[in-house]
């Protein structure tokens, strides 16, 4: 900006030879205001309801029918007392069969807390040079030069 500022003097200075005068210039510095997004990645977390499975409750009624097929396929096998002693069996399998056919359920909540990295948009003005401007008079006139630095 200096070598600038000097050349117009030294060009006004050699063009005036024969009058001496010394000359004043201002220079301005002119910007510019730019919207930019610009992306950010923020961490957010937040705290979210997590089930917990467990086994549903035993059924009466499913297990008494579990026992009742179990004592009717049972009581196919065996004489005797041999036979009442696999209708019982089949009944005790029967029914332990029922109990343990129960379904998963949600038992209850538990609160968790989960994190993601996500990427966010910031509307930011940035000041921005744009020229210069050397601003002089010469002979009751006034010139301006616009320039970059």
């Amino acid at each position: 900006m200096k070598i600038l500022y000097y050349s117009v003097i030294l060009f006004i200075s050699l063009t005036n030879a024969s009058v001496a005068q010394s000359i004043r210039a201002t220079v301005q510095d002119h910007y510019n205001f730019v919207k930019n997004n610009s992306p950010r990645t923020e961490r957010i977390c937040q705290i979210v309801d997590v089930p917990v499975y467990g086994q549903a409750p035993a059924n009466t009624s499913d297990t008494l029918a579990g026992a009742l097929i179990g004592g009717a396929i049972g009581n196919q096998f065996g004489n005797g007392s041999g036979k009442d002693a696999m209708t019982v069996l089949g009944a005790i399998l029967g029914a332990d069969a029922a109990n343990k056919n129960r379904s998963r359920q949600i038992v209850g909540y538990t609160q968790e807390t989960r994190c993601e990295n996500k990427t966010v948009y910031v509307n930011i003005e940035e000041k921005v040079y744009s020229h210069s401007t050397i601003t002089f008079v010469d002979n009751g006139r006034t010139y301006s030069i616009d320039f970059k630095k």
